[in-house]
C-alpha cells in the first residue's frame, strides 16, 4: 500500500500538460489535444468501429505509418471535425459512431424494418427529480445515517467475463479520495484519486496519469455517498421517461454541470435504490461511456450498500462484488 499512499498524497500542482505532439510521436492530426486525451480518443475510435489497435498500427511501434488504415482514419478525424465546426458551431454533433455504430463500414443503405408489433409507446414523465432523490436517500438509510460514513473499505473479486477471479479491494474516504488494488499473477493492478488528479498502475506498463475527464468521471464513485450529495456535485437536473432493468420499473435521472460531460441514473421505482449508472469520459472524438449495475444490496452500518457491481465498457466488461 506504500504507493497507493505516495500517490494519494501528490497534488495536481503539475507543469503545464503537454500536447498530444509533445508527448507521443508522428501524430499529424490531434497535435494541439492535450497529451492525456489521445488514449481516450483511439479508445472511442475503437469501440466506434469495432477495432483494435493493431488495425491501424503496427505493434510495438505506433507511431509508423506503415498501414492504409491508419492514413483514412485521419482524414476521416478531419472530416469530422469540419462538419462539427462548420454545421455544429464546434461542438461534437457528429463523431465516428454517428455512422459507424460499432461496424468498420457504415451502412449506405436503409434497412427494411421487420414486420411484427410496434414499440412500446415512450412512458410520460410523472415523478420529479426532488422526489426521485429523496426516496433514494430514505431507502439507503436516511441523511443521519449516511453522515455517520466518511470512509469505507470494500473486499471483493474482480471477475472478467472468461470468469476468471481475482482479488481485489476498495479504499473510500470523503472528500473523494479512492484506491482500487487488484492483485493479479503478475502483480498488483492500482487506480488512485484524490479528488483532484488520479494515477493508475498496470502490471508490465508504465504509470498513467489520469486526464481531468477521467478524475471527473472516476469522483463519482468516490463518494460514499455520492448520491445523497448529488444536488451539491451537479447544477441541472431532468428526468428522462421511465424505463426497465432486468423486468424492474427504473426512475431514470439525468445530471449534468455546464462543460462537462451528465451522469444518468437509474434508480428502481419500488425500492428506490440505485441500480444503474452511466458516466462518461470526454475525448476531442466524443464521450467513452462506462455503465456501472448495481444488486445484492445489504444493510452495512445503518445504510443499504450494493454488493455487487457490474462494470461495462463498450470494448470490455468486469465485474466486482464484496464489501
Amino acid at each position: 500500500m506504500a504507493l497507493v499512499s505516495a500517490l494519494l498524497g501528490q497534488t495536481s500542482s503539475a507543469p503545464k500538460a503537454e500536447t498530444a505532439a509533445q508527448a507521443y510521436k508522428n501524430i499529424q492530426v490531434l497535435r494541439d489535444s492535450p497529451a492525456d486525451q489521445l488514449i481516450p480518443s483511439m479508445q472511442f475510435m475503437s469501440s466506434s468501429l469495432g477495432v483494435h489497435c493493431e488495425h491501424c498500427h503496427v505493434e510495438g511501434a505506433f507511431e509508423k505509418d506503415d498501414k492504409k488504415p491508419k492514413q483514412q482514419a485521419r482524414e476521416m478525424m478531419k472530416m469530422v471535425f469540419a462538419l462539427n465546426q462548420n454545421n455544429f458551431h464546434g461542438d461534437k454533433g457528429i463523431t465516428c459512431y454517428s455512422c459507424h455504430r460499432g461496424a468498420l463500414r457504415p451502412r449506405r443503405t436503409p434497412v427494411v424494418a421487420e414486420i411484427g408489433p410496434k414499440a412500446p409507446a415512450v412512458t410520460p414523465v410523472t415523478t420529479s427529480a426532488d422526489d426521485i432523490l429523496n426516496k433514494y436517500v430514505q431507502a439507503i438509510g436516511g441523511v443521519a445515517a449516511l453522515q455517520r460514513v466518511d470512509s469505507e473499505v470494500r473486499k471483493g473479486t474482480l471477475e472478467l467475463a472468461t470468469g476468471v477471479q481475482f482479488p481485489t479491494e476498495v479504499y473510500l474516504k470523503q472528500p473523494g479520495l479512492r484506491s482500487v488494488v487488484t492483485h493479479f499473477p503478475n502483480g498488483d493492478s492500482v487506480e488512485v484519486e484524490n479528488g483532484e488528479a488520479g494515477w493508475s498502475l498496470v502490471p508490465g506498463r508504465p504509470l498513467h496519469t489520469m486526464s481531468k475527464s477521467e478524475v471527473e468521471a472516476a469522483r463519482t464513485e468516490a463518494d460514499p455517498a455520492f448520491l445523497a450529495n448529488l444536488r451539491k456535485s451537479f447544477s441541472e437536473f431532468s428526468v428522462r421517461p421511465d424505463s426497465e432493468i432486468a423486468g424492474n420499473k427504473v426512475s431514470v435521472l439525468h445530471a449534468s454541470n455546464p462543460n462537462q460531460p451528465p451522469v444518468r441514473l437509474y434508480i428502481d421505482k419500488q425500492s428506490g435504490l440505485l441500480v444503474r449508472m452511466v458516466r462518461y469520459v470526454d475525448s476531442p472524438l466524443g464521450r467513452n461511456p462506462t455503465q456501472i449495475d448495481y444488486s445484492d444490496y445489504r444493510q452495512v452500518a445503518g445504510t443499504m450498500q450494493p454488493f455487487r457491481w457490474t462494470i461495462a465498457q463498450p470494448a470490455a466488461e468486469a465485474a466486482t462484488g464484496g464489501n
